[in-house]
């Protein structure tokens, strides 16, 4: 069997799981995908799989080697493309990280639109917002929010997420509405600390062009944009927020902007992945997919 084809049918075992599935997707007998494996493991005199009964998993050579099957596949279809005539349907499966309300609310919901217009591609998506690392997991592209680290992956920008400030009606009747960061001090906000490295993040506004830093005295302390926005609705205090996260609560009346002229600065947005002279296909129309999404519903 030709190597590259071995490559094919271990990555859709490791992808699927199960030597029974991968046969099924690719059409091909399932003691013709266990024999590619075993001719795999081999040629290489490694074992890649662990097999049970009930799962069949990568050894830590087999997760090694699948992440370089997949860019030795990729790179098998883009230069096959160079040499059609016709740009091809773009096939294979992409691996993408994303910050889980965005995923949830924004990616989501349009996803049958991409699939439709890509039958080829299959995604694997991750809604999270801890840090991941790429070249370990596998993973073809990040999407992710905030100042970015000097990572060695390469970065490109989307544009930046407005911030708001809001509070609970229920709140603002008890406590009062706060008209400028000078009436903050008698206020309370549900803190926000950092999923990654616990830091309570201080309230911030920007005014006469300047940035600027306050920590609220709190109550309560979250680590996710769904804890935050719950406490928010029960009237434990303020909160700064994406924009897009609490739209449709304040359409309803549920929550009410605050202090609109003094804003925290925005944050920038931008899609990460390993850095690689050519990008598969599949992942360069994914890319600008999603950024033409992002920028007609949250970006500025």
């Amino acid at each position: 069997m030709d190597r590259i084809d071995l490559f094919r049918i271990f990555a859709r075992v490791v992808e699927s799981a199960s030597f029974t599935r991968a046969a099924d997707t690719l059409g091909l007998p399932r003691s013709s995908v266990s024999a590619a494996v075993q001719e795999l493991e081999g040629r290489l005199g490694t074992r890649l799989l662990h097999r049970t009964t009930r799962r069949v998993a990568p050894t830590q050579d087999g997760a090694a080697f699948y992440d370089r099957c997949q860019r030795l596949i990729a790179d098998v279809e883009e230069a096959e493309a160079l040499f059609r005539q016709a740009p091809a349907q773009p096939v294979g499966r992409l691996r993408v990280d994303m910050p889980g309300r965005i995923g949830r609310l924004i990616v989501a919901p349009a996803l049958p639109e991409f699939l439709d217009r890509y039958p080829g591609i299959e995604l694997d998506l991750g809604m999270t917002d801890r840090a991941v690392n790429m070249i370990e997991d596998g993973i073809d592209c990040v999407l992710r929010v905030g100042t970015l680290g000097d990572s060695g992956l390469v970065a490109r920008p989307l544009g930046t997420l407005p911030l708001v400030n809001v509070a609970s009606p229920a709140y603002l009747a008890r406590h009062g509405v706060p008209r400028s960061p000078r009436d903050l001090d008698v206020h309370w906000a549900v803190a926000y600390a950092s999923p990654s490295t616990g830091r309570v993040e201080p309230w911030e506004w920007m005014e006469a062009g300047g940035l600027h830093r306050m920590p609220l005295r709190s109550r309560v302390t979250v680590n996710s944009a769904e804890g935050s926005i719950a406490c928010c609705l029960a009237g434990l205090g303020l909160i700064q927020i994406p924009e897009f996260d609490i739209r449709r609560h304040i359409a309803a009346g549920e929550l009410v902007e605050i202090m609109p002229d003094h804003r925290a600065k925005p944050m920038p947005m931008a899609l990460l992945y390993p850095h690689r002279r050519h990008l598969s296909r599949r992942l360069q129309v994914f890319a600008a997919w999603l950024e033409t999404l992002l920028r007609a519903a949250v970006l500025r």
